[in-house]
C-alpha cells in the first residue's frame, strides 16, 4: 500500500471515529455496540481488512443485528434514536473491515454523516461539537486526497505535500462560511421530534431526596461540578457568599434516615408563597443546570415568594408550574435538562412567621427516635445545663461540636446506630453527622429544631453566583419563639463550602464555561436571536440625559461593516493575485497543447479519456513516448491540483522536449516502414 492511500485510509478511519463518539459522549449508545466499534477502529486502523474475501457474507451478518435492535425497541429497552445509531455504528464498522474502493470509502463517509446527525439528537452539547468538528476536517481531507489520488496514473506519485496545504486552506475557508451560515441564514428546529440527554459531563446527584440517610460516603464535597447559577439584587459585592440555600427541611429522624410528614399539596401554582414577605428582600434569579439532576428548587434562606418558572427543553422553554411538598419544598411539575425562575426572600434575622405548622408538626419538632441512646441526652445536658433560651443553647452545643469533634469524609459505610458512632465511637463526620447530633441534643432538652439540606457559599463570576455540587451542605433550624426558626450550623466554618482542588475546580470552570457558551450561543440559537443580533448590531443608541437623539447606527455597526469590507477586499486582492498567476487555465492551456502534440504522433485521446488515463495506457503499452508523457502529466495534476502552478516559461520548455520525442518517435517510424522499389 503505497503512502498517501494509507494517509487518506488513516483520515478516513479517524474521521468515522469522532462521528461515532458524537453519539457516544451522550452516554446512550450501548456498550456492546460501543466496544463492537471500537475493535473494528482499531484494525482498520492497522490496516487489516479481514472482512475482504467475504464481503457479502459480513454484510448479512448485520441483519440479525438490526433485528435485534428492533426487537429491543419494540419492547421498550431501548430508544427508537439509540438503536438507529448504534446501527449506523455497525454498518460504519463492517465497511470499515471490508476492502477498500471509492464505494467502500462513500459508504464509511456517509454513515459516518449520519451518524453526525445521530450525535446531534443525542446530546448535541460542547463534546459533540468537538467531534463535529473532528469529523469535518479529517472527512474533508480524506475525500480530497481520494479525489487527487483517483486522478493519478498508476504508479505514478501522488503530490501530497502540495495537496494537504490547499486543502487545509480550503476546509478553514468552508468552516467560516458555516459560521456565517449559521449566523445569517434563519434557523430551523430540525431537533422537534427527538429527545436529546443531558449534557456534557452529566448529572452530579445534588443528593436530594424523600430521605437522608445518615452515614452515606460524603463524596459531593469533593465535586466540583457547577449546579446552579444566581443573579442576586441587591448585588453583594463579595466574591464569596457566607449563605445558605436552601432546598427543603426534614423532621422526623428513626434511627437511620430523616424524613418529613408533612403530605404533598396537590395543587400547583405558577407562584407560591411561603411566608410574608419583608422591607428589604433579596431577589434572585436562579438558574438550575442541567448538572443539577433535581426538580427541587433552591433559594436563598429564607425564601419567601417563588415562581415565574421556566424549564428548559430540548425543544425550547416552557412555563411550569410547581408542586408544595412537606418540608417547605418546592418541585418542578415536570423534569427538564434545566430550569429558572425568581425567587425573593428575607434577609438573616428577620422575623419569620412558621405559618402553617399545624400540632401534629409541631409535636415532630421534638421527636426522638424510640431507641435513642439515654447518654445522648445526659451528653447534651452537660453541655446546655439549665439553659432555657433555644437559640442560646443550640449556640452552645453547635461550638462545642465544632471543638470538640472532627470533620471527615472517611466514613466506614452504614452501622447499626450512626450517631452513637459519630459521638461516641469514631468523634468524626461530616455536615450530616453534625446537623443530625444537634438537632437531636437540642429536643431531649426541649427545643423544638429541624434538619435542613440544600447548598453553602457561592463564588462570584462575573455579575452571578455559582454554587457547586461540592457545596451541598446539611444544617439545624431552631424555633425561637418570637422569631420563627433560626439557622445553627454545628460544622467547623472551613468544611462547610465544597472541598475540591482548586485546579480542578478552574479546570471544570473553564469547561463548564466554555459548555454554557456553546450551549446558549449554539445549541440554542433560535431566528428570534438572530433577529435581535441583528437589531442590535444597527439599532441607534439610547438617548442620554442631556443628549440629542441619534438616528445614526451606534459605531459597533460601522466597526462591523468595516471589518466586512476588509475581509471582502482582502479576499479580492487574495483571489486576484491567484488569478493573475491563471495556474488553472495555464494548466488547462497546457494539456491542450500536449494533447495536440501527442496527436499530431498518431496518439488520440478515445472519449471520456483524461490525460491522466492516455499516460496510464501508454505506460501500459510500453509505448515509446510513455517516458516523455508521465513527468507532464505529473506535472499538470500539480498545477492543476497541488496549488504549484507552472512557472513562468516552464510549459514552454516542456513541450518543446515533447515536441523533439514527438518528432523522434516519427522518424523512428520512417525508418521503420518498408519503401517501395523502384522498378
Amino acid at each position: 500500500m503505497t503512502r498517501p492511500n494509507r494517509l487518506r485510509l488513516i483520515l478516513r478511519d479517524l474521521g468515522t471515529t469522532a462521528a461515532f463518539a458524537s453519539m457516544a459522549v451522550s452516554g446512550q449508545v450501548p456498550v456492546w455496540a460501543l466496544g463492537l466499534v471500537l475493535v473494528a477502529v482499531l484494525v482498520s486502523l492497522m490496516g487489516w481488512r479481514p472482512f475482504a474475501r467475504a464481503p457479502r457474507l459480513t454484510a448479512m451478518l448485520l441483519v440479525p443485528l438490526a433485528g435485534a435492535l428492533y426487537l429491543a425497541v419494540a419492547a421498550g429497552q431501548m430508544d427508537l434514536v439509540v438503536a438507529a445509531c448504534s446501527f449506523a455504528g455497525l454498518v460504519a464498522s463492517q465497511r470499515l473491515l471490508s476492502e477498500t474502493n471509492p464505494a467502500t470509502d462513500g459508504q464509511v463517509l456517509l454513515a459516518g454523516l449520519l451518524m453526525i446527525a445521530g450525535g446531534a439528537a443525542l446530546s448535541g452539547e460542547l463534546l459533540f461539537a468537538v467531534c463535529l468538528l473532528a469529523f469535518a476536517v479529517l472527512a474533508s481531507l480524506s475525500l480530497g486526497l481520494a479525489v487527487v489520488e483517483a486522478a493519478v496514473p498508476p504508479g505514478e506519485p501522488v503530490p501530497v505535500r502540495h495537496v494537504l496545504r490547499p486543502l487545509f486552506m480550503g476546509v478553514l475557508i468552508a468552516m467560516a462560511g458555516a459560521v456565517a451560515f449559521f449566523v445569517l441564514f434563519p434557523r430551523l428546529n430540525w431537533n422537534m421530534g427527538v429527545r436529546r440527554a443531558t449534557p456534557g459531563l452529566g448529572p452530579a446527584t445534588s443528593g436530594f431526596a424523600d430521605t437522608v440517610r445518615l452515614g452515606g460516603s460524603g463524596t459531593l464535597k469533593s465535586n466540583p461540578r457547577v449546579v446552579l447559577r444566581a443573579k442576586l439584587t441587591p448585588d453583594p459585592g463579595s466574591q464569596r457568599l457566607d449563605a445558605y440555600w436552601l432546598g427543603r427541611t426534614y423532621d422526623t429522624f428513626d434511627g437511620q434516615e430523616w424524613s418529613t410528614i408533612g403530605a404533598p399539596n396537590k395543587r400547583r401554582r405558577t407562584r407560591v408563597t411561603l411566608r410574608p414577605g419583608a422591607e428589604k428582600q433579596v431577589y434572585q434569579r436562579i438558574e438550575l443546570l442541567p448538572a443539577y439532576g433535581s426538580r427541587t428548587l433552591i433559594a436563598l434562606e429564607t425564601p419567601a415568594k417563588l415562581g415565574n418558572a421556566l424549564m428548559h427543553t430540548a425543544t425550547g422553554d416552557r412555563r411550569m408550574q410547581l408542586q408544595e411538598l412537606g418540608g417547605d419544598e418546592l418541585r418542578f411539575v415536570e423534569e427538564g435538562l434545566g430550569y429558572s425562575y425568581e425567587v425573593y426572600s428575607v434577609p438573616p434575622g428577620t422575623v419569620t412567621d412558621p405559618g402553617k405548622l399545624d400540632q401534629k408538626e409541631m409535636d415532630q419538632l421534638l421527636a426522638l427516635p424510640a431507641t435513642i441512646d439515654p447518654r445522648i441526652e445526659a451528653l447534651a445536658h452537660e453541655v446546655v445545663g439549665n439553659e432555657t433560651d433555644p437559640l442560646v443553647a443550640a449556640q452552645k452545643l453547635s461550638s462545642w461540636l465544632q471543638r470538640e469533634y472532627t470533620y471527615t469524609l472517611e466514613l466506614g459505610g452504614d452501622v447499626a446506630d450512626p450517631l452513637m458512632e459519630f459521638l461516641f465511637v469514631r468523634k468524626a463526620g461530616h455536615c450530616e453527622h453534625f446537623a443530625t447530633a444537634l438537632t437531636l441534643m437540642l429536643r431531649t432538652q426541649g427545643f423544638e429544631a429541624r434538619l435542613a439540606t440544600g447548598f453553602f457559599g457561592g463564588e462570584r463570576v462575573g455579575d452571578e453566583y455559582l454554587v457547586r455540587a461540592g457545596d451541598a451542605h446539611a444544617w439545624t433550624h431552631v424555633l425561637v419563639p418570637g422569631r420563627g426558626f433560626v439557622t445553627v450550623d454545628a460544622t467547623p466554618a472551613a468544611y462547610r463550602a465544597n472541598q475540591s482542588l482548586e485546579l480542578l475546580e478552574s479546570l471544570v470552570s473553564l469547561y463548564e464555561a466554555i459548555e454554557g457558551m456553546w450551549r446558549t450561543s449554539v445549541v440554542d440559537y433560535s431566528f428570534r436571536d438572530q433577529m435581535n443580533f441583528l437589531r442590535d448590531m444597527s439599532r441607534p443608541p439610547r438617548n442620554e440625559p442631556g443628549k440629542e437623539r441619534t438616528q445614526l447606527p451606534p459605531l459597533r455597526a460601522w466597526l462591523t461593516a468595516a471589518l466586512a469590507g476588509a475581509v471582502v477586499y482582502g479576499t479580492w486582492r487574495y483571489l486576484s493575485r491567484r488569478k493573475a498567476r491563471a495556474p488553472v487555465l495555464e494548466a488547462t492551456r497546457f494539456v491542450d497543447s500536449v494533447e495536440r502534440q501527442l496527436a499530431a504522433a498518431g496518439v488520440r485521446a478515445v472519449d471520456g479519456e483524461t490525460l491522466e488515463d492516455v499516460s496510464a495506457r501508454l505506460t501500459r503499452e510500453a509505448h515509446p513516448l510513455a517516458p516523455a508523457v508521465s513527468p507532464l502529466t505529473r506535472r499538470y495534476l500539480e498545477a492543476r491540483f497541488g496549488q504549484r502552478p507552472l512557472q513562468p516559461g516552464e510549459p514552454a520548455r516542456l513541450l518543446k522536449e515533447l515536441k523533439h520525442s514527438v518528432e523522434a518517435h516519427k522518424q523512428q517510424q520512417q525508418q521503420q516502414t518498408p519503401r517501395a522499389r523502384a522498378s
